[in-house]
């Protein structure tokens, strides 16, 4: 079973004993959860009865191989949402076989619901792995809400974080937080401070701006403000010194890909920061139709990622590409942080296509502005010809004008 220890796998833990009879074993993550103690799950799952428990520490591994291609990929689904939790799925899915594999278990369960996307993204990636385990999905066996979890919960003696006076569903990892339930279920109220953890209120943040300089190595941060970091640890600096400064809160309409609106908030402070300052330095390095191209391929990986998708072919046929593109992004970007808002103000590298005797204004600029009119004329003609005809055309429907031909209305 893959067990975070929360309100749902804790209830699904005892109720799988009861129901199958059956020996269980355990399988947690640390993949960054600032609130979890993982001794105290393991713990917990003891008392519980399994058989055995597994503590995989997979921070590094979380990072490196998901979190910076969803980086690479500049992946904000919808505009918004960085993927935190999209791209951590398939991680556990794919430890959760290796277990199994070594255990000699019959199936694998998680305690995803069936109205997220969560469910797409076990399942699938399980199913790919290990085609032969059988999956189980307790939530959707059992029919109980939310309220009758906790009462089941504390029926059973269930050790479980969530009480009926904290309704909130939240879900961590290194690269975002997600909340959701209670209040949140009503898009028109304003979240309660008390959902965040991450981050301060942009009001509530310092008075005075602060910077920081990030560096990039073929398209992956590997330094702060001049010190070199392991993945794991970069990330875990950006989210506290952003979380400071009230960066990094989401709150948005989301299309679940089960075809439900939902309002979702996020607190992704690191994921935000690298984001902009990794899309900025793209565009410093790569040319503007490498640029307008990969727009395209990055929003078909994030959509592919969120949908639960991981393991499709295309993945790594998209990555191919985002992989080529990322070589030459390398360099620094210095971005300012202040009340909740992250502006990146300034970038170099030495695959910089910015020269600055072309671009300055100055008497010493090298471009050749005699050759810019003959380039507008053609940039523009069948843009220009094509207002002609529309335009000549209305009027002749209205009796003023009539053309005989295209090239007429050319003329």
């Amino acid at each position: 079973m893959l067990y975070s220890g929360g309100l749902d796998t804790s209830c699904m833990l005892k109720w799988l004993q009861e129901r199958y009879e059956c020996e269980v074993i355990t399988v947690t993550l640390n993949i960054g959860q600032k609130t979890k103690d993982f001794k105290e799950i393991e713990e917990k799952a003891k008392k519980l009865g399994v058989k055995k428990h597994y503590t995989i520490d997979a921070r590094e591994e979380f990072v490196r191989e998901y979190a910076f291609r969803a980086l690479k990929a500049n992946a904000l689904y919808e505009g918004e949402y960085p993927v935190s939790s999209s791209i951590a799925r398939p991680l556990i899915a794919r430890w959760g076989v290796e277990i199994a594999r070594k255990e000699g278990a019959d199936a694998i369960a998680h305690g995803c619901t069936g109205k997220g996307n969560d469910q797409i993204r076990f399942n699938v990636t399980i199913a790919a792995l290990a085609p032969d385990l059988k999956i189980l999905m307790p939530v959707l066996e059992w029919g109980m809400s939310r309220e009758e979890e906790v009462e089941y919960a504390l029926k059973h003696g269930v050790p479980v974080p969530v009480g009926k006076e904290s309704p909130y569903s939240i879900d961590e990892n290194l690269w975002g937080r997600s909340i959701e339930c209670g209040p949140l279920e009503h898009p028109e109220v304003e979240p309660p401070e008390e959902v965040f953890a991450w981050t301060v209120p942009p009001e509530k943040a310092p008075d005075k701006p602060e910077y920081v300089e990030i560096q990039f190595e073929g398209g992956v941060p590997v330094a702060v403000n001049g010190e070199e970091m392991p993945p794991a640890s970069l990330v875990e600096h950006l989210n506290e010194l952003a979380g400071r400064h009230g960066i990094g809160r989401i709150d948005h309409i989301e299309d679940r890909f089960v075809g439900i609106k939902s309002r979702e908030v996020y607190e992704c402070p690191g994921a935000i920061i690298l984001i902009k300052a990794h899309k900025d330095l793209e565009k410093l390095v790569l040319t503007r139709h490498e640029v307008f191209f990969k727009e395209k391929v990055d929003q078909e990986w994030t959509n592919l990622v969120y949908g639960g998708l991981w393991v499709d072919p295309l993945r790594e046929d998209l990555e191919a590409f985002i992989d080529k593109a990322n070589e030459r992004v390398s360099g620094v970007v210095r971005v300012r942080l202040y009340k909740g808002h992250c502006m990146v103000v300034g970038r170099k590298s030495e695959y910089s296509l910015y020269d600055y005797s072309l671009a300055t204004y100055e008497r010493r600029q090298t471009f050749k502005q005699d050759a810019a009119p003959g380039f507008v004329e053609l940039w523009g003609l069948q843009s220009r010809l094509a207002y002609i005809v529309k335009k000549k055309k209305v009027k002749g429907e209205k009796g003023l004008i009539a053309i005989s031909s295209v090239r007429e209305a050319g003329k």
